[in-house]
């Protein structure tokens, strides 16, 4: 809402050079929407909801009498708005004083148009006489966004996602709404910020995978060890899916958010578990330059049993912190939610990966390394 001015989860805005017609797109997007799946709500902004007073001086008639349209408006701007004439003072307080006509004489368009406008010795003329008064409809407020007039249409979306949600909504007002020359729509709210972080994550994620990658490979020295750790990720992403469809939650900026940092974790625990089993075969490499298959096994059990309790105390202490997160209630709970349950639930699987998977392919990838026992 602070960076699109978008108060529900959707806005269509609507630009263009008149307002009139803004208002009439706006109901015609608000009759086409309604129907929708997914549209909780829907309403188009009704950009002449006001009623304003128009006194509209006649220079022609102005000129016959000697007036200006400065006189008259000197005498609309004193009777109407007032005129600050000094400044009382009261020990430290300050107050202006305004002086303006009572409100008998501008309490209505009758009343108004029998102020006088006059100028030095000349004539003195009813205002109704020299000026056009009456009421007439207008926008009680006028947005504009990047030097063009726009209004916009507030939708609120139940039951799906955003994305999918826009693209059908894409499709039914290009069917429906025409759209005179000059006008054109944009699609704001969620959908704006999304599509804005989607752009950003297309150049943020693979970098910062290179990174790791880099990183990794800079920390193992072999391309083997750093692949074992780079695509046990997406595994240990698995139990976040899943936690995901379980509680019904759609894909949002907090659920990526949630997802890098339990790749991050994911990727951490990996590396531990890979150190702890390329210290047990250097151990089980020191008693003999070519170890045999049987005692490959039993260095990496040795090696994954050792990782069992850090692993454990890892993941408890994760799902511990994060589980009131989910059973939380109060102002800004649905953002806590969406962060915490891809780690929740990811947790489960990455222990699965680190414990189970991972030794079983250190051994596929080591065995080539073993002797054969006859």
């Amino acid at each position: 809402m602070l960076s699109t001015g978008v108060r529900t989860t959707l806005a269509v805005k609507i630009f263009g050079p008149d307002l009139e017609i803004i208002q009439r797109i706006g109901q015609d997007i608000e009759r086409a929407l309604a129907p929708l799946p997914g549209t909780a709500s829907v309403y188009a902004e009704r950009s002449f909801g006001g009623r304003y007073l128009d006194i509209r001086p006649d220079a022609d008639a102005l000129a016959r009498y000697g007036l200006t349209t400065g006189d008259a408006q000197e005498v609309i701007s004193l009777a109407l708005g007032g005129e600050e004439i000094t400044t009382t003072v009261e020990g430290r307080e300050r107050y202006p004083v305004q002086v303006r006509y009572a409100r008998d004489f501008r309490d209505d368009p009758t009343t108004i148009s029998r102020l006088l406008v006059g100028s030095g010795n000349g004539p003195q003329v009813p205002l109704g006489q020299v000026a056009d008064i009456r009421f007439s409809p207008g926008p009680p407020m006028i947005r504009s966004e990047g030097g063009y007039l726009y209004d916009q249409v507030s939708i609120d979306v139940r039951g799906r996602d955003v994305g999918s949600y826009v693209r059908d909504a894409h499709a039914v007002v290009a069917r429906e709404v025409k759209l005179p020359t000059g006008y054109w729509l944009r699609w704001s709210g969620q959908y704006e910020a999304i599509q804005r972080v989607k752009a950003r994550l297309q150049v943020v994620v693979p970098l910062t995978l290179g990174i790791i990658a880099l990183l990794l490979y800079l920390t193992f020295g072999t391309v083997a060890e750093t692949a074992i750790v780079m695509l046990s990720l997406p595994f240990a992403l698995v139990g976040g899916v899943w936690i995901m469809w379980l509680l019904d939650y759609n894909l949002s900026i907090a659920v990526a958010v949630g997802f890098i940092a339990l790749a991050g974790v994911a990727a951490e625990t990996g590396v531990v578990m890979l150190i702890y089993l390329d210290h047990a075969w250097q151990d089980a490499a020191k008693a003999r330059s070519r170890p045999t298959l049987g005692e490959l096994v039993a260095a990496i059990e040795h090696g994954a049993v050792n990782r069992v309790r850090p692993k454990l105390m890892t993941v408890l202490a994760i799902m511990l912190g994060l589980v009131p997160a989910l059973w939380s209630h109060g102002a800004g709970a649905s953002v806590m939610k969406r962060i915490a349950a891809p780690m929740v639930g990811g947790m489960v699987t990455s222990t699965i990966l680190t414990l189970i998977v991972i030794p079983v392919i250190y051994y596929l990838w080591r065995r080539g390394h073993a002797e054969v026992a006859p």
